[in-house]
């Protein structure tokens, strides 16, 4: 057997979801750049469950959906309040909410094709609000009602704040929504196909998902940057506190990328969002800092920053709260997962690899006594 550490270059299925090509990555033949300037996350979901973008029609049922599903359970609103509030972290708040939306599902265990779609779209019309509901509770907070006149981007920001958003924070979160929402085969997407791949449900699969989206080298990113920017606090320490990192061989988080060569092609959307954003918010050096972090650790180290990297400014520049970034992640990347859920569902195969046995050979049992 060959050993591949991470399952680096290792082809584990085929998909007709994404693609990532020669540094391009796109969403069933999509451009990615032609989908984060033109395209709703409405729209995006939709093509990666259907494989095609929605007509007008259809669209609009799927906004119906959505609107439709988009309310939790008062069983689970009441739970985050029995949370430790000071304590857990609002990824674990997530995975468990979205774990225990699946004991108030009738259809929860029911495997027919009609049946996972109807749960995909009770999952996805619910992320935002287990995030914004959880958001508000550990404040004291009352969760807020979504609205039926607002878009996806809108209505998070809306039932996060209380506050109607305007049109640039709803053209930031929708692309940043648009350019999280699928990546091929990274390490969430491949742990719900592994779990589903044994018939488990929907909602096991993407709370196992979520728990791996959890990890700082996965989902988590984006919240070690902002950590970073902040701990570094103005543009003249940038210098000296990177190449410090650099020198001591710390991982400067949201650079590099395991299957990107030239850079990540999402960064530069969000990029341009964090430049307009930190201006319009008066607080230009967040934006100036990560330009100067880039040209240090890319110069350098020829370490092109992710989607991760810019997205930590963009988000405090939307008021986010720094611990809510890999949730908002997860509001978007959930229509992915779902998307490989449904497409495992409808081809599967047991997910189950070997392993190159390491340990020693040849032992014989010793009783107890002679140990």
């Amino acid at each position: 057997m060959t050993v591949t550490r991470g399952l680096e270059g290792v082809v584990a299925t085929t998909s007709s979801i994404s693609s990532i090509i020669d540094d391009t990555l796109t969403y069933v033949g999509y451009d990615i750049d032609d989908l984060a300037e033109n395209a709703s996350f409405e729209e995006v979901i939709y093509l990666l469950w259907h494989r095609k973008l929605p007509t007008a029609a259809e669209l609009d049922e799927l906004k119906k959906q959505l609107a439709e599903n988009a309310a939790l359970p008062k069983e689970v609103l009441e739970h985050f309040k029995m949370y430790p509030i000071d304590k857990v972290h609002p990824m674990a708040a997530v995975r468990s909410a979205v774990s225990l939306l699946g004991l108030y599902d009738d259809e929860a265990d029911v495997m027919e094709k009609e049946s996972n779609y109807r749960k995909a779209i009770r999952l996805q019309a619910k992320m935002p609000a287990i995030v914004t509901a959880f958001a508000r509770v550990r404040k004291g907070l009352e969760p807020i009602a979504p609205r039926e006149d607002l878009n996806f981007a809108a209505n998070f920001l809306y039932m996060l704040t209380g506050d109607e958003p305007d049109e640039v924070a709803v053209e930031a979160m929708n692309k940043a929504l648009v350019l999280h929402a699928d990546h091929e085969l990274n390490a969430s997407t491949f742990t719900a196909r592994v779990c589903v791949a044994t018939l488990s449900d929907v909602y096991s699969g993407v709370t196992a998902a979520i728990g791996a989206l959890k990890g700082p080298l996965h989902g988590g990113a984006n919240e070690a940057v902002m950590k970073m920017l902040t701990e570094i606090g103005t543009l003249e320490n940038v210098a000296p506190a990177i190449r410090g990192k650099l020198a001591n061989k710390e991982k400067i988080m949201g650079f590099g990328h395991r299957v990107y060569r030239l850079g990540d092609p999402r960064a530069k959307h969000l990029r341009e969002m964090s430049k307009r954003l930190t201006e319009l918010t008066g607080e230009p050096h967040w934006y100036e800092m990560s330009t100067k972090i880039e040209e240090i650790v890319t110069g350098e180290k020829n370490l092109p920053p992710n989607v991760d990297f810019y997205s930590a400014s963009v988000y405090h520049s939307l008021g986010i709260d720094h611990d809510l970034f890999t949730p908002i992640f997860a509001v978007s990347r959930v229509s992915g997962w779902l998307a490989h859920i449904l497409e495992q569902y409808d081809n599967n195969r047991l997910i189950r690899p070997r392993a190159d046995y390491t340990g020693p050979g040849k032992q014989e049992y010793v009783a107890i006594e002679m140990r």
